[in-house]
């Protein structure tokens, strides 16, 4: 909801932006995308720190605003906008899950180590804090919903169990209260490859091929064996696997939009992640996916358990991108959980 009365505006005295007086009505009018300058106290940082946020708003202007957090390489552009296609479009737009019609979506960039004025690296909490500070920038009170995939749940959840009383509800898609070591034991070797890469001189090479090992994580075993079970093609001398075209296409699309030192911060900040959910104070759903191996069912049956929150669970070959590929299916879940909010 919009803030309608006087409140704290201690948050606002950074933002590059001005309000005419403390009692408005309704948000100065601003583009769907822009930048708000907001403080917060980095978790693994020296103190407190002012840092610019890229955000997106876009939908009904008196509209309530729903927030939508995506994985590491989601960027603030949820849906489509001035002729831009958006990471989510199946279900964010007017007329779709989550109407624009009748919400607003704000969404951000995530933060790195790097914007956190010199902190040993970025945590969960801090882009929870950075979310709160951006809320009392927009004049929100309490958004409608959150709706966080993976890294966007294990955010959401930290903003939950810290601020409940922003949130209307929560719904965590393929996203826990902590990472599970085996999932961790995997981005570490990712990490390391990228390293040895920045160290040799081969930053894109190993970035690209960290990238092709998250992909085998991404997806589940069953997708793999439909699409890549066909004999090897000789070539350049030697057999090429047809699993490997994909890969290596996914490593270069990577590359060309990804810098490796936010891939090692945000990385390194899922496996940071660990948050206490006990009786978390707001309706939450969690939802799981049967083929995920990154986010296994049952650390999210632990979770929604914990929480006290609704548990779904999908059935699906895409494993943790379902989220992704599953559009039918967890567009129902938004919908129903946004209506009952």
């Amino acid at each position: 909801m919009s803030l309608t009365s006087a409140t704290s505006f201690a948050a606002f005295d950074a933002a590059p932006f001005a309000y005419e007086s403390a009692a408005f009505l309704q948000p100065i009018p601003r583009p769907a995308h822009s930048e708000a300058v907001v403080r917060i106290t980095p978790r693994y940082g020296r103190g407190p720190c002012t840092v610019t946020l890229r955000y997106f708003w876009h939908g009904a202007a008196d509209a309530p605003t729903v927030i939508v957090q995506g994985g590491i390489s989601a960027s603030r552009d949820v849906c489509s906008h001035a002729g831009s296609a958006g990471w989510w479009d199946d279900l964010v737009g007017t007329g779709k899950p989550l109407d624009l019609a009748s919400h607003r979506v704000l969404s951000i960039d995530w933060l790195a180590a790097a914007d956190l004025d010199g902190a040993a690296a970025v945590s969960s909490e801090d882009q929870a804090e950075a979310l709160v500070a951006l809320l009392d920038a927009l004049g929100i009170v309490q958004a409608k919903a959150f709706i966080g995939s993976s890294y966007g749940a294990m955010v959401g959840l930290a903003l939950a169990a810290r601020h409940p009383a922003r949130l209307g509800r929560l719904v965590a898609i393929s996203g826990a209260h902590r990472a599970h070591p085996l999932a961790t034991a995997l981005r570490a070797i990712q990490r390391e490859i990228v390293r040895a890469g920045v160290a040799a001189g081969t930053v894109d090479a190993a970035l690209g091929l960290a990238r092709q090992l998250a992909m085998t994580t991404y997806r589940g075993a069953d997708e793999f064996a439909e699409r890549f079970d066909a004999e090897p093609e000789f070539r350049d001398g030697r057999f090429h696997f047809p699993v490997e075209d994909y890969l290596a296409a996914a490593g270069r699309k990577f590359v060309a939009r990804f810098d490796a030192q936010r891939y090692l911060s945000l990385s390194e900040s899922i496996d940071l992640h660990r948050v206490d959910v006990t009786g978390l104070r707001l309706p939450c759903d969690v939802v799981a996916v049967s083929s995920d191996r990154l986010v296994p069912v049952q650390d999210l049956r632990d979770l929604a358990a914990a929480a006290g929150a609704r548990y779904h669970e999908i059935d699906s070959r895409y494993g943790h991108d379902a989220f992704l590929k599953e559009t039918a299916r967890i567009g129902a879940l938004v919908a129903a959980a946004l209506s009952s909010c």
